[in-house]
This record gives structure tokens, C-alpha cells and sequence, in this order.
């Protein structure tokens, strides 16, 4: 018996049907980031491990458990990237962008890769679109990525966004108040799951995004970095909001959101889709001010997002739809006899960029016209033995009767 192959677990293939909203997606951040002077770069797949370990952080999830990673055949250690800033900020560094004006606008897009549990909304290989902006520490740099991020998913019409706002501090805040956070979980630590109490040394804020019922409970009473800010943050930090209330962005003021990267630093956001039950996170990300110089460079502020484009197209899909229609525009009906000359009728639709179809299965005349039903065709052309054309529109049923020779320029005016 033949063996039948299927895609890895974790994956999936994105077949014809669902690629209009995942262009769509993929437009419409381009489109906004472009116009905000944001430059497009793309980063290799894989990179060094080493990159990943030190820039995302040796204790989180992905470095300890995630990581898809392998020997080349010169012995070297090469991961498969799991998130994008690093390798963002490692390009920062090798061209020398520290020598151009700051701060540097970039983006980028493509697949990642994560070794989870698969579940709906989250795969082992998966695709973001990331936006960083390197080089200010102004909270404006905050508040026009959480603007544009807001403003992306608004166009696109996702359903029950919600916006989760917190602040880590710097490393300095940061540290003491991990000393008191760590004190406090060892008082109960017989509450708490063994990965917590494990944990308790190395990241003790991954407390906050337990689901063990005893561990939630314990954290309901911890102390929050948010009460701890000094004066620098909590001014950064309040600035940022006042941004954002200015630019009229609801947000949720959440003092337990710590995301799952150790190189965040003050404002860190998400941006949520409750109908999508456990997975509901559509993007996210804040401030890494001291990840290039973990990287080996100069102390250089940044600031980042990711969008999941995996989850914003499942949340589309939830809501009725994905937002677009991928339709044809015309749609060429031969009758028997006329089938060479609607191939020259598409050509020529085509390439005056109309987008046209035709059939291609022998279908009889009643067939084809619920082919250009089927495939969404705004018009259909009716070519028939005595050299006449008929264009009907599939929307309201009306027909008229058009001049061959003046196809091209009576469609485009449609």
C-alpha cells in the first residue's frame, strides 16, 4: 500500500481559498508601516543559536524548550528563528545602522518557528509581520507602533480587539522588584506548580502567566511592577498613555503582562481577539532597550511588534468572513466553435490588467455561467458563433450588447 503523506504536525497548507486574506493582512500593515517610514528588510531563517540565546533570554520558553535547532555539516549550531527582533537588531549592528539618522524604521515578514503544543491559533511553523523602530527612547516611538498595530487591525475589521498595556521598568526597577516577587512566591511556594517553584531564581514574572489554579491564586495577591515603577518609568510610562488617550486608543491597564521574552523592557502591550477562546493573543510586543547591547553594541533603546498572521486571519474567518473577496472581473462564456477566441479575449483582459477567467473544462454554456457564479466574476462575457459579444452583470442579472473592439476600454470604465 502506498504510504500517504501529510503536512508535520504543527504545519498546514494555505490553500488558494484562503490566501486573499493573508494578502490582504500582509497589504494592509505594508501599506501603513510604509507610509510611517518604515523600510522593508528581510532576515535569513536560520541564524547562529548563540543569537537566541543571549538576546532572547537562556530561562524563557522558547530558548529552553522551543527552539528548533541542528548542527550544519561544519559542526556549526544553527536554530531556525523563532522570533524576529533579534535578528532584526543583529542586522542593526552588522550594516551599521547606529551611523544613519535615528531613529532606524524597519520591517519585515515571513515564517517562524516554534516547537509548541499544536493547538487552533498555534503551530509550529507560523507567520508574523514584526515592525522596530531602533534607536529613541521617546514615548512617541511607543505610541505610534501601538497606533499603528491599533490602526492595521482596525482596517482590517477584527472583531473584539482588545488592547493589554503594562510597563516592566527598567533593569535597575526591575531587579529589586524581582527580589520581592521571588520572596513572595517562596512564602507560598507549596501553592504553586513545580515549573513555577523552579523557575522562582531564574524568572520569577512567568508566575503571572500560569494557568495552574493554585499559582493564579497566589498571584492574585503578588506585588506588581506597575506599583513599583521609579520616577523615570512611571513618567515614561504615563506619557505613553497620555499619548495614546490624545490619539482616542482604548486600552486595558493590565499590571500582570510580562510576554514571553526576557530582553522587554518598560511598555510592553498585546493586543487580544476574545473570540478566539484560549489563543486569543493577535499581536504584541514594547521596549527592549538593552537587547543590541546583550547583542555586543552600544547601549541603543528600541521598541517592536509582532502581528500573528496565522491568528488574525482565523480571528477574520470566526467573524463571516476574511474581509475581502478575491474576485474575477470578468469572466469569458464561449459558445461551442468560440473557445480559441475567448483565450484571446482573456489575454487581451489580462494584460490591460483586468483580472479575467475563462473555462477551461468543456463546460456547456449553463455550466460556465455557474463557474463565473462559483468564482465570484463581477461581469461575464457572452461570446456567441456571429462574432457578437453579450456582458452581462452577475450581480443584477442586466445585459447589454458590447462592441468586440471595444472591450478593453468598456470594462476598464466599469
Amino acid at each position: 500500500m502506498t504510504e500517504k503523506f501529510k503536512a508535520p504536525r504543527g504545519t498546514f497548507d494555505v490553500l488558494p481559498e484562503q490566501q486573499s486574506v493573508r494578502r490582504r493582512i500582509a497589504e494592509v500593515a505594508r501599506r501603513r508601516l510604509e507610509a510611517a517610514g518604515y523600510g522593508r528588510m528581510d532576515t535569513p531563517i536560520f541564524e547562529d543559536t548563540n543569537l537566541f540565546a543571549r538576546g532572547v533570554g537562556e530561562s524563557t520558553d522558547i530558548v529552553q524548550k522551543q527552539m528548533f535547532t541542528f548542527e550544519d555539516q561544519g559542526g556549526r549550531s544553527l536554530t531556525l528563528r523563532p522570533e524576529a527582533t533579534a535578528s532584526v537588531c543583529r542586522a542593526y549592528l552588522e550594516h551599521g545602522m547606529q551611523q544613519l539618522a535615528q531613529p532606524v524604521k524597519l520591517w519585515t515578514d515571513g515564517p517562524f518557528f516554534r516547537h509548541e503544543r499544536p493547538q487552533a491559533g498555534r503551530y509550529r511553523q507560523f507567520t508574523q509581520i514584526n515592525a522596530e523602530g531602533i534607536g529613541s527612547d521617546s514615548p512617541l516611538v511607543d505610541a505610534e507602533m501601538i497606533l499603528l498595530a491599533h490602526d492595521t487591525l482596525a482596517e482590517l475589521r477584527v472583531p473584539d480587539v482588545r488592547l493589554r498595556l503594562g510597563s516592566l521598568g527598567t533593569p535597575a526597577t526591575r531587579a529589586a522588584y524581582l527580589d520581592e516577587l521571588r520572596d513572595y512566591l517562596r512564602s507560598h511556594e507549596r501553592d504553586l506548580s513545580e515549573e513555577v517553584v523552579a523557575r522562582i531564581d531564574v524568572n520569577p514574572l512567568r508566575a503571572f502567566d500560569a494557568d495552574h489554579e493554585g499559582t493564579r491564586r497566589v498571584m492574585d495577591g503578588a506585588p506588581t511592577l506597575l506599583e513599583r515603577l521609579d520616577q523615570a518609568d512611571a513618567e515614561h510610562f504615563d506619557a505613553v498613555r497620555r499619548l495614546l488617550d490624545r490619539n482616542e486608543v482604548e486600552y486595558h491597564l493590565d499590571p500582570t503582562l510580562v510576554r514571553g521574552l526576557d530582553y522587554y523592557t518598560r511598555t510592553v502591550f498585546e493586543f487580544e481577539c476574545e473570540r478566539l477562546g484560549a489563543q486569543s493573543g493577535i499581536g504584541g510586543g514594547g521596549r527592549y532597550d538593552g537587547l543590541i547591547e546583550q547583542l555586543g553594541g552600544p547601549p541603543t533603546p528600541g521598541c517592536g511588534w509582532a502581528l500573528g498572521v496565522d491568528r488574525v486571519a482565523l480571528a477574520l474567518q470566526k467573524n463571516g468572513g476574511d474581509g475581502v473577496k478575491a474576485r474575477i472581473g470578468v469572466f469569458v462564456v464561449a459558445e461551442e466553435g468560440e473557445r480559441d477566441r475567448a483565450l484571446n479575449v482573456v489575454t487581451e483582459l489580462r494584460r490591460a490588467d483586468i483580472p479575467a477567467d475563462l473555462d477551461l473544462a468543456g463546460r456547456a454554456i449553463k455550466g460556465q455561467m455557474k463557474q463565473a457564479d462559483r468564482v465570484g466574476a463581477r461581469h461575464a462575457l457572452i461570446l456567441s458563433a456571429d462574432a457578437k459579444a453579450t456582458l452581462r452583470d452577475m450581480g443584477s442579472g442586466e445585459e447589454r450588447e458590447i462592441d468586440p473592439a471595444t472591450l478593453v476600454e468598456t470594462l476598464s470604465s466599469r
